[in-house]
């Protein structure tokens, strides 16, 4: 079969915050592909980071201290060494994006001005539009991106499965998702920056286009995966019919909102000393809890924000007005959702995975920064560390060029499984979700293992979203205890031989 070929020094799969970022910090002398699954500057989860950027800019902050959060935030399970990385380098790269011409949010005196969120002992947060942070980073590197002309921009591409020369990625396969026409990217280094996994949950704050697609062609090449039982979910998503669910930030619980369920009971206060600002596994355990009792729960943000709100959070009260609800003068109705992927393709801290040409950066990277569960502001902060350091890896790195044979592969049929795919993300939001047990990880692990033996042709995007719930499913039934953002209800307890990371590689045969 003939096969549309481009070569180049470099492909970056992913156009969020970790791949233009990559992009952008490799040598403009060389040449750079990026695969966008969408429109460039659409698709990504980066635009939809309302939060913020952790820095310790303040003077009373310190980048021990940030580390220190981050680190007790982690439940025993993080690097302390890549935490210290990305620690340090925080403040640089707010610098760096500065630099290019982004715009942070500053206070009366013209400094930047810090925000609190849940788990930082310090405000810190860097912000741009109250709570349009991503959306302000991807602005500045998909400008940034269009006057590199070294960069070819690929829209409309997804990558389908690595190419290997024996153990060595040299490129990536990949289709037009308009019209299933394949081509093929050969590149002396391919860097998987293409975000997490959070549609293969039935509620979730990312795009439809965060199926996981990173992660499942390195695990379907052999590479080594880490921490794959760990999924973040964001405690208060707008409880609203639409899907995706927009994100109710972190940053108005820190500005004093409170949540509630429907007897008007504080009920974090009981649960935590942080009351609201517990760590996020905490708080999305608590609103499950009440929701699994047949209790509503809102977050009252009237007496602390009031008619502050459109002027300090416009992102998420444009949200709210949208379905009638006017968070300046009533409560808003919240839910947890699958919010952020902690596992992903093992690397170290230059981003290099198991297998040489290979490196990947952001959400479906696992350096081991987050450990069990990720501190707040963390994510943008860690695509944009982690990417520089990638770039600078291959920069002194000296990779060969790309194989001169590829294999055949075949067409990525255009197939319209959404049924499927619902019933997918329904089983995992209801056994591999917010809490856990064996019997609903058998029951989910057995849907899916039903699934993947139906002989029916499949979607890309079904093959990568059954192989991940399979992964997390699985990896969640090994772990035996609960820990971070992994909850078991049959061991509820944290278990000390288990204080460590949990490394899969899948045996495939190699296409």
């Amino acid at each position: 079969m003939s096969l549309n070929e481009i070569r180049c020094a470099s492909v970056v799969v992913g156009a969020g915050v970790a791949g233009l970022t990559t992009a952008l910090q490799l040598p403009s002398t060389s040449d750079v592909v990026v695969l966008c699954k969408a429109a460039l500057g659409s698709g990504a989860a980066t635009a939809w980071a309302q939060g913020g950027i952790a820095a310790a800019l303040g003077s009373d902050d310190a980048p021990t201290l940030h580390a220190a959060d981050t680190l007790r935030a982690a439940a025993g399970i993080a690097d302390a060494h890549v935490v210290e990385i990305l620690a340090r380098d925080a403040p640089a790269r707010i610098a760096a994006l500065r630099a290019l011409g982004a715009h942070f949010d500053a206070n009366e005196s013209g400094q930047t001005a810090l925000g609190l969120e849940a788990g930082h002992a310090r405000r810190r947060i860097v912000k741009a539009g109250g709570d349009a942070t991503g959306a302000e980073v991807l602005r500045t590197l998909v400008a940034a991106a269009r006057e590199r002309t070294n960069l070819r921009i690929v829209e409309y591409a997804h990558a389908d499965d690595l190419i290997l020369d024996g153990d060595r990625a040299t490129g990536v396969y990949a289709h037009d998702v308009r019209t299933g026409e394949a081509f093929v990217i050969r590149a002396g280094a391919t860097i998987l920056a293409a975000g997490g996994c959070g549609r293969l949950y039935r509620y979730t704050t990312n795009p439809a286009e965060a199926t996981g697609d990173g992660i499942a062609i390195a695990a379907r090449a052999g590479v080594t995966l880490a921490d794959m039982e760990f999924v973040q979910f964001h405690p208060t998503a707008l409880a609203v019919d639409r899907d995706p669910l927009p994100l109710v930030t972190e940053a108005i619980r820190g500005e004093g909102a409170i949540l509630l369920d429907e007897a008007g009971e504080r009920f974090m206060v009981g649960i935590h000393p942080d009351a609201e600002l517990a760590p996020r596994d905490i708080v999305a355990r608590a609103i499950f809890d009440r929701q699994r009792g047949g209790r509503t729960v809102v977050l009252d943000a009237v007496f602390a924000i009031g008619d502050g709100f459109p002027r300090m959070f416009p992102t998420v009260f444009a949200s709210c007005m949208e379905d009638h609800i006017d968070p300046r003068v009533m409560p808003i109705p919240v839910t947890p959702a699958a919010h952020y992927m902690i596992g992903g393709v093992a690397t170290d801290e230059r981003g290099r995975t198991s297998i040489a040409g290979l490196w990947a950066c952001g959400e479906t990277g696992a350096t081991g920064v987050h450990g069990a569960n990720r501190l707040a502001s963390n994510s943008l902060l860690e695509a944009l560390v982690f990417a520089r350091r990638v770039a600078d890896d291959i920069a002194a790195s000296d990779a060969p060029p790309a194989s001169a044979s590829i294999p055949p592969h075949a067409d990525d049929p255009l197939i319209d499984d959404a049924a499927t795919i619902e019933r997918l993300r329904a089983a995992m939001y209801e056994h591999v979700g917010v809490e856990r047990s064996r019997h609903g990880l058998q029951t989910a692990l057995g849907l899916i293992a039903g699934l993947e033996a139906d002989p029916a042709p499949r979607s890309a995007t079904l093959a990568n979203l059954m192989l991940i719930g399979r992964l997390i499913a699985a990896a969640a039934l090994d772990r035996e205890e609960s820990r971070g953002t992994h909850y078991r209800s049959d061991f509820p307890k944290s278990e000390p031989s288990l204080a460590h990371r949990s490394f899969v590689r899948i045996e495939t045969a190699r296409v």
